[in-house]
Formats: C-alpha cells, sequence, structure tokens
C-alpha cells in the first residue's frame, strides 16, 4: 500500500477509469489548464488529450445540459466545476433532468451515466459566494446520488464507483483536503456508495461527520483520549444515498451524537442525522443531540472572523466534554493552521 495525497488520488482514479471505459470524457473550466484542477486532471490530459479532457466556456447551465445528452447516447462525461457555487447555474438541469430522467421516462429512456465533481468549502478570503457546500441542498432530491471523499482511498474509490455507476453523481471535494495524505491501493477497486466507514472505534460518544470535518473529528477524539473519553467518528462518505445503519448502530452503542457538519445546520446535513437519531434511536440517546456547523449567517473574508466562524477541533472536542459532564478548560491547543491561501 503507498501514501498518497488525496488530488493524486482522485486523479490515479479517474486515469484507471478511463483506461477502461472509453466512453468516458472530462470537461468544465480549467481541466487541461497546466494546474490541472489541483492536479486532478493533469494525467488524464498527458494520457489522452484534448479529445477527452478538453476546457469549456463559464456556461454551467448548457454544459450540463450538453453532458445529459450525451450521458443519454451513451458516454460517460464527467463534468468539473472549479467551485460548487456555480453549480446553482445547473440546477435546473441537475434537479429537472438528470435527477428525474428515469422516473419521468418509466425506465425507457435509458440511463444516465453522468458524474459532476465540484470544490467546495472554506479557504481564506473566499467570502460568502465561494465558501459554501451544496451538498445538502443537491441530496434533497430523488435521483441525484451526492458523495464527500474525505480520506486519499475514498477519493479514489468514490470516483471508480461514480464512473461505473449508471445514475447521476455528484463529488464534493473539500479544497482543504487536496494535500492531505493516506494509504490507497493500487488496485481498481471502488468505494461503495451508501456505505459509511468507521474512522475511529468508540464507545462514549459518536460524532458523525462529513469532508473535513471528519478529520477535524479525528483531532478531537484524540485529544479527548486523554481526558478519558472514547469517541467513534462516523465518515458518512455519501449523503444520499445515507448510511443509516451504521450510524443508528454507533449510536446504539454510544448513547451520544454530535453531527458535525461544514455547511449550516438549518436543513442541513446535521439536521438530517439529528431527525434519524430522534426518529430511530431516541431510546438509546443518553443525552440531547448536539449540533455543530456553521453560525447562521453567510461567510465572511477576513482572517480573523474566518478564524470565528468556523468549527475547529477544539469546537467538537469542548462539546463532546460538555455532554460527558467535564470541563472544556484543559483543552489545548489542538486547531492546525490553515495553509490554504486563496484564491482558488
Amino acid at each position: 500500500m503507498r501514501t498518497l495525497k488525496y488530488w493524486q488520488a482522485l486523479a490515479e482514479g479517474l486515469v484507471q477509469s478511463m483506461e477502461r471505459d472509453k466512453n468516458i470524457f472530462v470537461t468544465g473550466i480549467s481541466v487541461d489548464y497546466s494546474s490541472g484542477v489541483f492536479g486532478t486532471t493533469t494525467e488524464a490530459f498527458n494520457r489522452f488529450g484534448p479529445q477527452r479532457v478538453f476546457d469549456s466556456p463559464s456556461m454551467e447551465n448548457a454544459l450540463t445540459g450538453i453532458g445529459i445528452g450525451a450521458a443519454a447516447m451513451g458516454k460517460r462525461p464527467v463534468i468539473f466545476h472549479p467551485r460548487n457555487d456555480f453549480m446553482f447555474l445547473a440546477f435546473d438541469q441537475m434537479i429537472n433532468l438528470a435527477a428525474k430522467w428515469k422516473y419521468m421516462y418509466g425506465g425507457n429512456a435509458g440511463e444516465l451515466p453522468i458524474v459532476f465533481r465540484a470544490i467546495v468549502g472554506k479557504g481564506w478570503g473566499q467570502g460568502a459566494t465561494h465558501s459554501q457546500s451544496l451538498h445538502a441542498v443537491l441530496a434533497h432530491f430523488p435521483g441525484l446520488q451526492v458523495v464527500l471523499p474525505a480520506t486519499p482511498s475514498d477519493a479514489k474509490g468514490l470516483t471508480i464507483a461514480a464512473l461505473q455507476s449508471n445514475s447521476p453523481i455528484v463529488i464534493l471535494e473539500h479544497r482543504a483536503l487536496y494535500n492531505i495524505e493516506g494509504e490507497v491501493s493500487e488496485e481498481y477497486i471502488a468505494t461503495p456508495i451508501g456505505k459509511a466507514a468507521i474512522a475511529r472505534e468508540g464507545t462514549d460518544v459518536t460524532i458523525v461527520a462529513t469532508s473535513l470535518m471528519v478529520h477535524e473529528s479525528l483531532i478531537a477524539a484524540k485529544e479527548l483520549e486523554k481526558e478519558g473519553i472514547s469517541v467513534e467518528v462516523v465518515d458518512i462518505r455519501s449523503l444520499r444515498p445515507l448510511d443509516e445503519i451504521t450510524i443508528l448502530n454507533s449510536i446504539k452503542k454510544t448513547g451520544r451524537l454530535i453531527a458535525v457538519d461544514t455547511s449550516w445546520e438549518m436543513c442541513g446535513m446535521t439536521s438530517e442525522i439529528a431527525a434519524l437519531a430522534a426518529e430511530k434511536a431516541l431510546h438509546s440517546l443518553k443525552a440531547p443531540v448536539i449540533r455543530i456547523s456553521l453560525a447562521n449567517c453567510p461567510a465572511p473574508v477576513s482572517l480573523s472572523l474566518e478564524t470565528a466562524f468556523y468549527p475547529k477541533p477544539s469546537t467538537i472536542a469542548k462539546a463532546a466534554l460538555g455532554m460527558m459532564g467535564k470541563s472544556s478548560e484543559r483543552i489545548g491547543a489542538i486547531d492546525p493552521d490553515d495553509t490554504f491561501k486563496g484564491p482558488y
């Protein structure tokens, strides 16, 4: 097993999939640039050239419609959005056409194997319109599958799975993850879509997390271990479909739940997880559910305000200590430095 960075794992998953399926092509803003979208499309462009990896104008809605048409005709498009915020311009095509394709035509119009990749989340100076995470909005609609790889291994595995699937799939990649490292198999192995992972086993508190917050939760869990608190971290990996069984089994084991997300809590992922616990694991809960997400306002631009705006490992650790009836005064300087430098 080798160690790869997140971006390298994404690149490898894409190339290995394109080697096996000539119908896969990649398009979107900057996919054929020398930077190759944090390097994730560079190798694919070098291997397969502009016939299968090519730039597109800033025409998100039209591009999505073109991609859907190509998918309906047997191709497997990968459409890339450097910022998921601009996917708002493509929502009509994604939600009213791609997501509903097999339902509206009763399965008589063939499959629609299209993959949308987009970058989400915070980064220094990104501001209100470039820092959003749209997974909860997209997961609201049946017909779309929404995945959030948190590790290099899943970045590769979920890419492979998405490009094997016959459904419209959205892959959301947090910009703070591209340089993290982890073990990644050289083999062409798909990560099952709709199956959560236990990132850390524990017995006292369950933390259900998405994307970057999986890593923040693991840092918090390590610190909480010093205080005698055993934390189980569940990486949901896929918001739609959602692996309810793994989440519920963990809640029933620990009796305590903290849901942590990269977006806002109202009508979001943390609300969905809290509702799941209330509906199907209420009698196992020993304490009220805690949700940790963004403050109820758009993202600020200045570094000092961003520092206050985004949840951190210390935020999670203090919440868990309070849940266990312990003081949070002893939590040290556990928050990692934000090494990302904007604007992209």
